[in-house]
């Protein structure tokens, strides 16, 4: 049955923003405040793997129930159909022009550099292992590491088999190459290597939009949003166990060495490069990734000088400034302000510290004080970051726009 083209923009925007990996209870909020502008009422439910879109206009009623796979964060895509949603909000598009915006917008988020997605995995690594107090051994290696974890990022698109065991798979190869890597370097930080090597698909991010989604009221998309990265975790750590268990059986590794020897200063180098390193790996537009690291860097330093008072305190007065820098920013750049809260999230959440818990809770069991002070710090972080966008009004209903 053939949609009505009345109805088919809001459809195709409500399957672009779920493809580009937007949280439900956005893209239901969204999806309602177009369909105002455009004379009729709709009522919207966005799970993670299908939308079910209902219209209604005096006694009539349509119902759109569409099957779609889990997104991936693509904050380009979103700010252009932002763009796109507004000029049909304001009447400066006919209904003909918006599929072919919609082809363009799909077709440029196909367009990859892989020299430039190879240095950002790189660098991301590399600048992550700073943040978290390494050498310059784990430093270097960190940084071929995250070039290497690229390539098998490149494979999983080619090989269906490697994509369903990427994150296992991944976490595996660089454990054991780390672990081979002590045997040559004394002073190389095992841990801190690996987890700044697949930092990337730590789920932080996703355990915070998870959390984000169950506050507002979306529970069907929160709570399974939610297994879903736990289990993600815990696909990455089971790599890593692995690796360690067939190594430690060749070979004496010592888990709990760990050197820090890299001046100060080098954080200040390494907060901006990591906000970098992001950028092409969402795809950010190059209009927003200016403002974009700078919502990040504010987020990291907002929370290390507030350190003192506290992760708590730290991580809630921290996310008030994301919101309000975000804010700020998107007024200045008529982009979204998402775009840029999403990258300073990300400076905040808690993926390697719950990652670090889980190593600490199964390899160290003297320092079972040490990983709960872990796991309580990891809880601290997502009620401050869920606690600040509360309080600033992140999750307040959308005001419609003025025509």
């Amino acid at each position: 049955m053939k949609v009505p083209e009345k109805y088919y923009f809001i459809i195709e925007l409500g399957k672009a923003l779920h493809i580009y990996g937007i949280p439900s209870y956005k893209i239901q909020t969204y999806l309602t405040e177009v369909a105002k502008t455009q004379g009729f009422t709709g009522s919207f439910m966005d799970s993670p793997t299908w939308i079910n879109y209902v219209f209604y206009e005096d006694e009539n009623s349509y119902n759109y129930i569409e099957c779609i796979p889990p997104g991936s964060l693509n904050l380009g895509a979103f700010s252009r159909i932002a763009e796109l949603t507004n000029k049909v909000i304001d009447l400066k598009i006919d209904n003909d022009s918006i599929s072919n915006e919609l082809k363009i917008i799909h077709s440029k988020t196909k367009i990859v550099n892989h020299y430039y997605l190879t240095l950002a995995y790189a660098f991301g690594a590399g600048s992550f292992s700073i943040m978290i107090g390494t050498n310059w051994i784990s430093f270097a290696f960190s940084i071929l590491l995250g070039g290497l974890i690229y390539l098998l990022v490149y494979l999983a698109t080619k090989s269906k088999y490697i994509e369903n065991v990427f994150e296992s798979l991944s976490a595996l190869v660089v454990t054991i190459i780390c672990c081979l890597l002590t045997l040559v370097f004394p002073t190389f930080n095992l841990g801190l290597t690996i987890i700044a090597s697949i930092i990337i698909f730590i789920p932080g991010l996703a355990i915070t939009t998870a959390l984000e989604e169950i506050t507002s009221k979306s529970l069907v998309s929160g709570g399974a949003k939610l297994f879903d990265s736990i289990l993600l975790l815990f696909k990455q750590f089971f790599g890593v166990l692995l690796g360690l268990a067939l190594m430690t059986s060749l070979v004496d590794i010592d888990l709990t060495y760990h050197v820090s020897s890299m001046p100060k200063w080098t954080i200040f180098c390494a907060v901006p490069i990591f906000s970098i390193a992001l950028l092409p790996i969402f795809q950010v537009r190059k209009k927003d990734m200016l403002f974009g690291v700078l919502t990040g860097a504010s987020a990291f330093f907002t929370t290390v000088l507030l350190s003192g008072y506290g992760v708590l305190v730290s991580t809630f007065f921290g996310t008030l400034v994301v919101v309000g820098v975000s804010r700020l920013f998107g007024r200045i750049s008529k982009t979204p302000k998402t775009v840029y809260l999403i990258q300073g999230v990300i400076m905040l959440v808690p993926g390697s510290k719950s990652f670090m818990g889980l190593s600490n809770s199964f390899f160290n069991p003297s320092t079972t004080t040490g990983s709960a002070n872990l796991f309580e710090q990891v809880a601290f972080i997502l009620m401050g970051i869920i606690g600040g966008l509360l309080f600033a009004g992140t999750f307040r209903e959308r005001k419609p726009r003025k025509n």
